[in-house]
């Protein structure tokens, strides 16, 4: 066989059959690989959350499994609720009580762990313990922590000769209480995704920095925070979607589970499930559910266009339009068709 007739051999396609079946299947294939998920997602995701929208606009019966349409009654009567506000004020109170704080804790540990330090994957497994932790188990131990009256942190706070704290009976007091234990259990858990990204910062900048006469300081202001960004972005995001569905924290603050004698806890969530689990109206938390998605829905939104601004332009695939991509990867393929139809020529020219 000689070289002329080996070079010209095209290269042999894989595929179920044909010219044509080869093309569909390299077309559909990619979407048959992926589809399990979405199929899931569809029976326990997309399915759930219609059915709460057509629950939510009856008044349902839980017995006959049937309900009467109302409308948006059910959510004029949510809204109308003094509890709904006091709910919203409390679920946003506790959130920015317990992100803002956290974002800060976990890229200050993050930092630390990023360091050649000694021991360093004990210390990295060591922070993400409070999150394997049982959420039950985090709430008891810091309800009793934060007692009224043989709590241990009033107990040092009254050895200082501070005042006791009412942690249960103060409404801000009790926010703080249930902040620190979603801080204690999240915190480690955002410093490992932080810690990710930091990993995956390039060393030769810091090297390039140090060079420079730049301290840590300036390196982290200069080169890991910026770095971080995109990362923060996606950590913010979901620290939001968590902190305003918060339930186990409030759930087991007190032995009642209700949010406190006057209130002063209660967040969305745990009058969600007392609306349909303590008084069966089920019609009524479909319409407060759905409610709160719109809420966390609008503050992703307006999380993701103020910070999206401030991601580097660095990673950007192109500047160019929709149409104008479009029209480059047309005349890639027709330059790669006109190369292959020119190769047969080539070699009967060398033959």
């Amino acid at each position: 066989m000689s070289a002329s007739s080996t070079t010209a051999r095209s290269p042999k396609r894989i595929g179920f059959g044909g010219k044509s079946l080869s093309s569909w299947d390299l077309k559909l294939s990619p979407y048959l690989y992926i589809s399990p998920f979405f199929i899931l997602f569809l029976i326990v995701g997309l399915f759930p959350i219609a059915y709460t929208a057509y629950i939510s606009f009856q008044d349902w019966d839980l017995v006959r499994g049937t309900g009467t349409f109302v409308g948006f009654d059910q959510y004029a009567t949510v809204i109308n609720d003094p509890k709904f506000w006091t709910a919203l004020r409390n679920s946003f109170s506790i959130f920015l009580l317990s992100t803002v704080p956290q974002l800060i804790l976990a890229i200050f540990i993050a930092v630390l762990l990023d360091q050649n330090i000694r021991a360093k994957t004990f210390w990295r497994m060591g922070v993400l313990l409070p999150y394997v932790m049982a959420p039950v188990a985090v709430a008891l131990i810091f309800s009793n922590m934060f007692g009224d009256q043989y709590g241990l942190v009033n107990s040092i706070l009254t050895d200082l000769g501070i005042p006791a704290i009412k942690w249960h009976s103060d409404a801000f007091a009790s926010h703080i209480a249930i902040a620190t234990m979603v801080n204690f259990r999240w915190t480690g858990y955002n410093t490992l995704i932080l810690l990710a990204a930091m990993q995956a910062i390039p060393r030769d900048f810091y090297e390039a920095a140090t060079v420079d006469g730049a301290g840590k300081v300036r390196q982290f202001f200069s080169i890991t925070l910026p770095s971080l960004k995109p990362t923060l972005i996606f950590v913010i995001i979901t620290s939001t979607i968590g902190g305003l569905q918060i339930f186990d924290e409030p759930r087991m603050y007190d032995q009642t589970g209700t949010g406190g004698a006057d209130n002063q806890w209660l967040t969305i969530t745990l009058w969600l499930y007392d609306l349909g689990w303590g008084q069966w109206n089920f019609g009524r938390a479909a319409a407060l559910a759905w409610i709160l998605f719109l809420i966390i829905l609008a503050i992703g939104a307006i999380n993701l266009f103020v910070t999206r601004g401030l991601v580097r332009d660095e990673g950007k695939k192109s500047d160019m339009s929709r149409a104008q991509m479009r029209a480059a990867r047309r005349a890639a393929k027709e330059a790669v068709e006109a190369s292959r139809t020119a190769a047969p020529q080539k070699t009967e020219v060398l033959r």
